[in-house]
């Protein structure tokens, strides 16, 4: 048995008083042109039987009790039950009834006596389509390489059938136990650096008292970014609730790439754009749009350089930015210049001085955010920030399982008090989802966001004179 790090141990005990801690992600396909009436039902008693060594990740489970002390430790699974994790579901309304749905399995917390996973094969959706969602906990997998395990179980070759299941066994146990780098791991950080080195308060005062804390700030002056208790108070900074609410949609890379070499920006920046649009109008739509611009909190990635560990050789090599939206602005090219000036100089700071600096420099901040929403009496003025957005690459070919064709993948992040709408794109294709993810008691009706999606795009490419 190996004991949890300190941040799985701080997730598994924060579970308890907050929100779940898992994410997942939805694939939406379509059958082959030979597929017959029982197609769905014939591929998931294949994935029931399939007799594949199960991946080590999706074995072990975290366990604490008399015999670990009170320590959280993992327990590993020789075998596993497939018909408890792997379920079948067919819905009746379509696509409408389909992300319904997904928000309902979404707000279910994951079975903690063994392996904190789930999947999903539904049919029912529109024009004969069905789809998998897939769920892990954040202490057995992060975002990104759950995204790649995924990926493993595609091919691009529309004739191979007979394909492995997404949880067959494509890794090294020697990889285990291993770093974290998606999304939550990437906003936590700051706690496992924090848990690490002030359990007594030792190791933060006297990084503070040697000033290199100070030194990590004042770096800053200058920037454009957003600063601890900086961001304007939105609902999205409250209590979550019990419920979810999920929905998604695609665009065209050839019309985010037009808007991109026309105003000189980078694609992330105009996908970032958008989202800051689309949360502009919503919140002015219900009559909180704020007079000061909401700040996004956004990874960087700090690429390894030749020689150095890769992120999958342990290299964590992620930093935040906390980037303001510019929602303040009625001009689209405004904001996207703000955007594109800010993640320009956020990845000039994370890259000199690492990503470790920038967790610590923004502690506050998601300290700000994470924590006054679990106290009973927080002043509901200012906030660390307001919406993590993040951009995960998928692939680059169009893929296929047992001959279906995968028309879309969709991230379905992690929201959490403090957090209660997270926005993650991927890119798949010639395309870019975008998955939207909410409690219910913030956004109830998470479906405008796909029309005005559009309607900001349309507003980018109409304001840069490319349509």
């Amino acid at each position: 048995m190996h004991p949890l790090d300190p941040l799985d141990a701080a997730m598994m005990a924060a579970e308890l008083v907050s929100s779940p801690m898992h994410a997942g992600a939805v694939l939406i396909l379509a059958p082959p042109a030979d597929a017959g009436p029982a197609y769905v039902d014939e591929l998931y008693r294949e994935t029931l039987a399939a007799n594949e060594s199960i991946d080590p990740r999706l074995r072990r489970y975290p366990h604490r009790g008399v015999d670990t002390a009170g320590i959280w430790m993992w327990r590993e699974y020789t075998t596993l039950d497939m018909s408890r994790h792997c379920l079948r579901r067919t819905i009746s309304g379509g696509d409408g009834a389909f992300w319904q749905l997904i928000g309902e399995l979404d707000a279910e917390r994951l079975d903690r006596s063994g392996p904190m996973w789930m999947s999903y094969l539904i049919d029912g959706l529109d024009d004969g389509r069905f789809a998998f969602y897939i769920k892990v906990h954040h202490t057995l997998i992060d975002g990104v390489a759950g995204l790649r395990m995924i990926a493993d179980a595609l091919t691009s070759d529309p004739k191979r059938r007979s394909m492995p299941p997404f949880y067959a066994d494509h890794t090294d146990d020697s990889a285990l136990p291993r770093e974290s780098t998606g999304l939550l791991s990437r906003l936590t950080a700051p706690v496992r650096a924090l848990v690490d080195t002030a359990t007594s308060g030792v190791g933060l005062i006297e990084r503070v008292v040697t000033g290199e804390l100070s030194t990590m700030v004042d770096g800053l002056v200058g920037y454009t970014t957003g600063w601890p208790f900086g961001a304007p108070y939105t609902r999205f900074n409250g209590r979550l609730g019990s419920e979810r609410t999920v929905c998604a949609g695609s665009w065209s890379k050839q019309r985010i790439q037009a808007v991109q070499d026309s105003a000189g920006v980078t694609a992330n920046d105009v996908v970032t754009a958008m989202v800051a649009g689309v949360v502009r109008l919503w919140l002015r739509d219900h009559g909180e749009l704020p007079n000061q611009s909401l700040v996004g909190v956004c990874p960087i990635t700090v690429r390894a350089r030749r020689g150095e560990p890769s992120i999958d050789q342990h290299g964590n090599m992620f930093g935040l930015w906390l980037c303001p939206l510019g929602t303040n602005l009625d001009d689209p090219i405004a904001r996207l210049g703000l955007i594109h000036r800010s993640m320009s100089e956020g990845k000039h700071w994370v890259a000199k001085r690492g990503s470790a600096a920038s967790l610590l420099t923004n502690a506050a901040s998601i300290a700000a955010t994470v924590i006054s929403p679990l106290l009973p009496f927080t002043p509901r003025i200012r906030t660390g920030f307001n919406i993590p957005i993040s951009h995960v690459p998928g692939p680059s070919d169009e893929m296929y399982w047992n001959g279906a064709h995968v028309e879309e993948i969709y991230p379905v992040s992690t929201v959490y008090d403090g957090m209660a709408l997270n926005v993650t794109t991927c890119s798949y294709s010639d395309r870019i989802g975008f998955g939207y993810a909410a409690g219910r008691d913030a956004m109830p009706d998470i479906d405008a966001l796909i029309p005005l999606t559009e309607h900001c795009l349309a507003e980018l490419e109409s304001a840069v004179g490319v349509r």
